[in-house]
């Protein structure tokens, strides 16, 4: 079967980038979904595998994408790509096993915990946010291997630690950061807003752009003079995402002012 057009053009676009894989992988999950007009869930996604995944259903007509890490403000998030038409609630199948070591001046931190897990042979995309305080940590992990942790997960660098099953509801949500930028720019050129909302020069962001960093609604932005309008998301690899919340007319001095949202 040849590659559908949606698919080839997102494939095209991360080629030979490190996305590369991930961008095939969820175009191969759109491609089901709208094929049997219902959802696929992929593995756990950092904000850059999120950031494609918002690029695949912004190119598939009919498709949308929904996100969800367990927990409000998760960094490492499953997608649900789903066809528009799919009326039914999708699950996200995501546990939570809570490993806590048995030593009582133990102190062990994310990498420690990853590491382990690695250690295991699990495949990065099956664990999400790990949560480590110190005592204990929260690992998010995709349903099907929780089992398999409970009785596999028994030590952590040096110490043994006990695993046993937790609830979501008992992750308090992370405030996602956000800053308020008001600015006056001298149009609403896709370089203009990105350089004011990202404290850059202009001719930084036009090597952004050219670069292929800048995303306009998560499609690849093609040049600097592109326009932008209210309610339009900018997103920056590496520097978070940008909201323009509202364009507020003409300053005397025939400069445009702007509300700008920047997500950290």
């Amino acid at each position: 079967m040849g590659m559908s057009s949606e698919k080839e053009k997102v494939v095209r676009f991360y080629k030979g980038t490190e996305g590369e894989e991930i961008a095939v992988r969820l175009a191969d999950l759109a491609e089901q979904a709208l094929h049997c007009q219902k959802f696929r869930l992929s593995g756990f996604l950092d904000p850059y595998g999120q950031g494609i995944a918002e690029t695949v259903a912004a190119n598939f007509p009919g498709l949308k994408v929904d996100f969800f890490g367990g927990y409000q403000g998760a960094e490492r998030e499953r997608a649900v790509l789903s066809d528009a038409s799919f009326g039914g609630r999708p699950s996200y199948e995501i546990a939570v096993v809570k490993a806590a070591w048995n030593e009582q001046f133990t102190r062990l931190s994310h990498r420690d915990v990853l590491g382990a897990l690695m250690g295991l042979g699990i495949e990065r995309d099956m664990i999400g946010d790990i949560i480590a305080t110190g005592e204990h940590a929260k690992i998010l992990a995709d349903k099907k291997i929780a089992e398999y942790l409970l009785s596999h997960l028994t030590q952590i660098g040096s110490a043994g630690v006990s695993c046993t099953m937790d609830e979501l509801s008992s992750i308090a949500p992370k405030e996602e950061r956000c800053k308020e930028i008001k600015a006056t720019v001298a149009s609403l050129r896709v370089d203009s807003i990105a350089a004011a909302g990202f404290g850059s020069s202009r001719s930084r962001a036009a090597a952004d752009i050219a670069a292929d960093k800048l995303k306009l609604n998560w499609q690849p932005v093609k040049n600097a003079s592109q326009m932008v309008k209210e309610g339009d998301v900018l997103s920056m690899r590496g520097r978070g995402r940008l909201e323009v919340a509202e364009v507020r007319g003409h300053t005397k001095k025939g400069r445009i002012g702007v509300l700008l949202k920047r997500y950290l």
